[in-house]
């Protein structure tokens, strides 16, 4: 649902270059779509994972650094999926970003059957101890399905 979305409203997709996972899904979806797909992946995980040859573009770089820096880069936004520790590293990095006014991309969280409810829950914790400097409503939005995007497109 999530790649013909971002197919028809002439969306690009950038993600992190792999042909497996839920990001490797969305991928195929948007290329089949008619959309364009920028993948960055680094050399170790070419190596290692299977990249995806068949998208619009595929950059490999040097580390996962690189690789994030030149998603932000060329991002307008952020939609973080249910995901492992990768994932996490992404959306953290990109929130503390934006609370350092590194830069001031909207994120996303899709929250598809409610797999984030226990980070939510921790995250509120957070806010509610003192922790965080801004209110969970302010750092991202929350997505309950991916159809809910249409809302915030432009």
């Amino acid at each position: 649902m999530l790649g013909k979305l971002l197919a028809e409203h002439h969306i690009e997709l950038i993600y992190g270059g792999g042909r497996n996972g839920l990001m490797g899904i969305v991928a195929d979806a948007v290329m089949h779509g008619g959309g364009t797909v920028r993948g960055i992946i680094p050399q170790r995980l070419a190596n290692r994972e299977s990249s995806h040859d068949s998208i619009s573009e595929l950059r490999v770089v040097d580390g996962m650094h690189e690789r994030k820096r030149l998603m932000y880069e060329l991002c307008d936004a952020a939609i973080v999926l249910p995901g492992g520790f990768g994932t996490l590293d992404e959306l953290f990095e990109m929130l503390t970003w934006n609370g350092l006014a590194l830069h001031d991309k909207r994120v996303f969280l899709l929250n598809s059957g409610g797999f984030y409810n226990h980070l939510l829950m921790h995250l509120q914790h957070l806010w509610n101890e003192g922790f965080l400097y801004s209110s969970l409503e302010s750092i991202f939005t929350i997505l309950n399905q991916a159809a809910d995007l249409k809302n915030h497109l432009a």
